[in-house]
């Protein structure tokens, strides 16, 4: 009868929780803001989104995973663009980040010429080392060094014939020293202390481009950290016999920076975290959600399904098996029992300017919320 009543309370307290999504949804729209500048590498971005989340620890009540500070600081190199971005082809003035993008990786250069055609798609300017490219669709990215020439990519959309003359003036900037910061926080356990279930998201995103076009990330990766807040809440409310962490990674699109700093300067013992949960991209889900790491933890795997299948969560859960392709990886490497778990289906914006708040979904944030607290109380029994 005891265990019955704490499974209802425990069903009741995760139904109260996860149907208000006002708080999710205020963080999507907060992190996403031209405050935080795309959470990236010019005006601060990056470190007012941790400044953020650390506050919004203290106000739930976490503790410090180690000492008397949230943050846990380090550094990397990364190419930057602060200033001017601007580019003319035929004539026609584009528009950063909707007509082109520059490459993450490339200098800055101002000046004028022709245009050779080396294929159907790109075109070169010798003289001044700059490479266009036409393309379908615009992706950035951030790049850790700079080149030694420029490349563009153009919509092919945005011009009207093909190109053969181009001006352009673009400022970048290889900042050898960028300082970042993991943040990281703890519900200690009520019974076991020691053993520790991790959830983890990445904070940071591409930043900005040029002094008026930023990348809102809200799909990737507000949606995460919002969701990553939330179960921090609701922890902080409710203790668990586990020790719950979170951890809040930067440099997840420089590289997976972050998440392998901290498994080399770990603060909590990694062969003590039973498992860890990484949420990215989680802000559609109309179509369900794919586990990395499904074949690699096959227990833990049916587990969710099991718990999907009583609760009527989720369309579908599909399994993926090992891949590097976020927080979770360096972990998995370090034989930590990890799942990464991202959403299907929705808005199809990544990497671009119209990954925004206005158009995220958000339509299954609060069953994915309610799959991770009953797995995670699964894993506690």
């Amino acid at each position: 009868m005891k265990n019955l009543f704490s499974c209802l309370t425990l069903i009741l307290v995760i139904n109260c929780q996860a149907q208000d999504l006002s708080y999710g949804k205020s963080v999507v729209d907060t992190l996403t803001s031209p405050y935080f500048w795309g959470r990236g590498y010019t005006n601060d971005g990056m470190k007012k989104a941790a400044d953020y989340i650390s506050a919004q620890f203290h106000s739930f009540g976490l503790s410090p995973m180690k000492g008397q500070s949230y943050v846990q600081s380090f550094s990397y190199p990364v190419n930057t663009f602060p200033g001017k971005m601007e580019l003319a082809v035929n004539g026609l003035e584009l528009v950063p980040a909707k007509d082109f993008i520059v490459g993450p990786d490339s200098r800055g250069i101002k000046g004028k010429g022709k245009l050779q055609q080396e294929d159907s798609t790109h075109f070169v300017n010798p003289g001044n080392r700059v490479v266009i490219e036409l393309v379908d669709k615009l992706t950035w990215s951030v790049a850790t060094e700079q080149a030694d020439y420029t490349s563009i990519q153009i919509d092919k959309k945005s011009i009207l014939s093909s190109p053969s003359n181009i001006t352009f003036n673009i400022e970048s900037n290889l900042n050898r020293n960028f300082k970042a910061a993991n943040v990281c926080g703890v519900v200690k356990g009520t019974f076991k202390p020691d053993s520790i279930i991790v959830v983890t998201a990445h904070y940071d995103h591409l930043g900005g481009m040029g002094k008026s076009t930023y990348f809102p990330g809200a799909n990737d990766n507000a949606s995460g950290v919002s969701l990553l807040l939330q179960l921090a809440k609701y922890y902080a409310l409710n203790p668990q016999r586990y020790t719950i962490a979170f951890i809040a990674f930067a440099g997840e699109e420089a590289g997976l920076i972050g998440s392998k700093y901290f498994t080399e300067n770990p603060l909590v013992p990694l062969k003590n975290i039973r498992f860890l949960t990484n949420v990215d991209l989680v802000g559609t889900g109309d179509e369900g959600i794919t586990i990395v790491n499904a074949t690699e933890f096959k227990k833990e795997f049916e587990l969710l399904n099991s718990i999907n299948r009583e609760q009527k969560l989720l369309f579908a859960i599909n399994a993926r098996g090992k891949a590097a392709n976020s927080d979770h990886y360096w972990f998995t490497e370090k034989g930590v029992p990890t799942f990464f778990m991202y959403t299907l289906g929705g808005i199809k914006a990544y990497h671009d300017v119209f990954d925004k708040a206005a158009t995220l979904p958000m339509n299954e944030w609060a069953d994915v919320f309610k799959l991770i607290v009953s797995f995670n109380s699964r894993l506690q029994q």
